[in-house]
């Protein structure tokens, strides 16, 4: 199985601009750039690579754990996924240090313990969780 996106950039990395494509389609030349990275907050300028990275990492936790869930016997209604993936400039440029995932799910017949448990092994065992295995990864998860 193979999947892919493309980026094209022209210009500058300060003024330049920028457009993704996923494989999918679901993005078509989606806009990025410097101000979407490091100025708008609000998101509105577009997207950047830590909120693809985030949107990535939610929906495969989030797909880990209903099959894991489902696997034991406790298929969930619903389970909601927030990646909030930190970035900061260090002395030798910006890094990614921490992501952290908090995870709400209505799953009846589960308590408290066991989801947790349940979202920890997801988490530990999702593909992007793996390919990310550099990056500190924490979670909190509760029912709701």
């Amino acid at each position: 199985m193979h999947r892919s996106s493309t980026a094209r950039w022209n210009g500058t990395g300060l003024e330049g601009k920028g457009q993704i494509t996923t494989q999918s389609g679901t993005l078509a030349d989606t806009a990025y750039g410097f101000a979407a990275r490091f100025q708008s907050e609000d998101g509105k300028a577009g997207t950047n690579p830590e909120e693809l990275l985030g949107a990535a990492h939610a929906a495969c936790f989030t797909m880990a754990l209903a099959f894991r869930l489902s696997g034991a016997g406790h298929p969930p209604e619903e389970l909601r996924t927030e990646a909030k993936v930190h970035m900061y400039k260090g002395d030798g440029g910006w890094l990614l240090p921490t992501i952290h995932l908090v995870v709400v799910g209505k799953v009846p017949g589960l308590d408290a313990d066991a989801f947790t448990a349940h979202a920890e092994a997801a988490k530990a065992t999702c593909p992007v969780s793996r390919a990310l295995a550099a990056t500190p990864i924490t979670l909190a998860a509760s029912l709701g």
